[in-house]
């Protein structure tokens, strides 16, 4: 079975790369997975983005420590099984970080966790609570697809060396910038450390770079506005998994640069 799987889409300049790269991309893939926590105005995701996305094709939305940033999510991330948040949240949160979806008629697993490392020590130990999560679906589907939303490559690496042979692959997130170091690893898990951002592809992971730069230089803070203009970029994995093994035979990047100037008008979703 094949994915293509997407990291962080930024705001309107990110869909429309999406769009554009699905395009290109037809009969390359099975199912789509992309995070989606930049997808609204580069903050969140709300009910007009999520539907614009599953109107695209998106199997399953994973996402990460923006998944809040707009409170429209409340109203529907219960209902809405093709959403996921990081699964190591508090129990109570809304929503779930783990989903079973079949595409083709073959099942497979969708598991969003979250690093703590720079990002958030509260969270579960997402280590452990992998262990339990497969516990309670190994029996169920061979194909699991993990997530990982984290600051650091070190904490990506890790993650991905302990679930080695039990995950089909692990897609790093959060950081925007894709990596070099593409995978299938010693027991057939596949694995890249981050698969970079989708936006517009002259801004600082996505954003206007002079906001971006003034707090670097002068040290406060102030609001980031999603870059709007000038030509985007796509960032994905192609993926193939073994559907009765549920180890990965193939991964390799993929990036898209589209020319649009003046792609994208300035919006707040």
């Amino acid at each position: 079975m094949r994915f293509l799987l997407v990291g962080d889409i930024i705001g309107k300049p990110g869909r429309k790369a999406l769009k554009s790269a699905i395009d290109e991309l037809k009969g390359k893939f099975d199912a789509l997975i992309v995070n989606v926590e930049n997808a609204a105005g580069g903050f969140g995701i709300n009910k007009k983005v999520f539907e614009e996305l599953v109107e695209l094709g998106v199997d399953v939305m994973t996402s990460g420590n923006h998944i809040w940033d707009k409170k429209e999510v409340l109203e529907f991330i219960d209902t809405s099984s093709k959403l996921l948040r990081p699964a190591n949240y508090p129990e109570g949160a809304p929503g779930s970080g783990l989903g079973i979806f079949e595409k083709n008629g073959i099942s497979f697993a969708v598991i969003n966790l979250m690093g703590r490392t720079f990002l958030d020590s509260n969270l579960d130990n997402p280590f452990k609570l992998f262990d339990k999560l497969y516990d309670e679906i190994k029996n169920l589907v061979k194909i699991i697809i993990v997530d990982f939303h984290a600051e650091t490559t070190s904490e990506k690496w890790a993650f991905g060396m302990y679930v080695d042979g039990r995950a089909s692959a692990v897609f790093g997130t959060h950081t925007h910038v894709p990596t070099a170091d593409e995978i299938i690893l010693k027991s057939g898990t596949g694995f890249v450390s981050d698969v970079g951002m989708s936006g517009c592809l002259y801004s600082v992971i996505g954003m206007r770079p002079k906001e971006v730069i003034d707090r670097f230089i002068y040290g406060f803070s102030q609001r980031f506005e999603v870059e709007d203009s000038g030509p985007i970029v796509f960032n994905g994995i192609l993926l193939e998994v073994c559907p009765q093994s549920g180890k990965a035979k193939s991964i390799s990047r993929v990036r898209k640069i589209f020319q649009e100037v003046q792609a994208c008008a300035t919006e707040s979703s």
